[in-house]
């Protein structure tokens, strides 16, 4: 599996990607340790936010948690970069704060655009840009996304209004709109900063930066409970 480690470029682990084997080796760091930059070749990388592993290894990086860079990466499971999205700004691919990534099983990629209070969509094996959702999120940008097991919703964590928003994902071919289907509020200052789905329970992990806690929410009767003690 990977890991996202050391966001800290005061720190000797900051700003890498690491890969660890299913015994907790670590086999590979992608990027200088404690050394923050925007190259490709090697990779450099300045407060990588999240990344997301697909099935076949293919991996998806999101670079840039305010910091030199604003990128959406795609690397194949040797690390070749497949093809990159890497500009500040507001226009189509270009990002302020990208956060978090996920992909979803019609093949679209996914990019919580926090910065620009908006989701920006992608083809996965073009990088093709496909369109971006802002209505829902003037308030605040998303922080995280992560599909149900279904593929039906998409959840939306919003880091300072503590919520969680279960959102209609779109048909095969189209983007449309974003639609809240219902939220699910958390405690004031709780500050969920990522969350990650169980496919097979489609139980919600939500890392909460202002509590200091991750939490398991399960889904009861179509609505998501908090299962304490685990």
């Amino acid at each position: 599996f990977f890991q996202r480690i050391g966001l800290c470029s005061t720190r000797s682990y900051g700003h890498t990607v690491k890969k660890y084997n299913s015994f907790g080796d670590l086999i590979q760091v992608l990027g200088t340790p404690g050394k923050k930059g925007t190259d490709l070749n090697p990779l450099q990388f300045d407060n990588p936010a999240e990344l997301y592993v697909e099935d076949t290894g293919d991996i998806y990086i999101v670079d840039g948690d305010g910091g030199l860079n604003n990128r959406l990466f795609k690397l194949s499971q040797d690390f070749m970069i497949l093809w990159l999205h890497g500009e500040n700004g507001t226009g189509p691919t270009q990002f302020n704060i990208p956060h978090s990534v996920t992909v979803d099983s019609a093949g679209r990629v996914w990019v919580a655009d926090r910065g620009n209070k908006r989701i920006q969509v992608f083809d996965k094996d073009t990088g093709e840009w496909l369109g971006a959702w802002d209505n829902c999120f003037t308030e605040e940008g998303p922080s995280s996304v992560r599909f149900t097991p279904d593929g039906k919703y998409l959840i939306v964590a919003q880091l300072n209004l503590s919520r969680l928003s279960f959102v209609a994902a779109p048909p095969v071919g189209s983007i449309g709109s974003c639609s809240v289907v219902s939220t699910l509020q958390l405690a004031d200052q709780v500050l969920p900063h990522l969350l990650d789905v169980d496919r097979k329970t489609g139980a919600i992990y939500v890392a909460e930066i202002g509590a200091r806690q991750v939490q398991k929410y399960v889904p009861l009767k179509s609505r998501f409970i908090p299962a304490f003690g685990e």
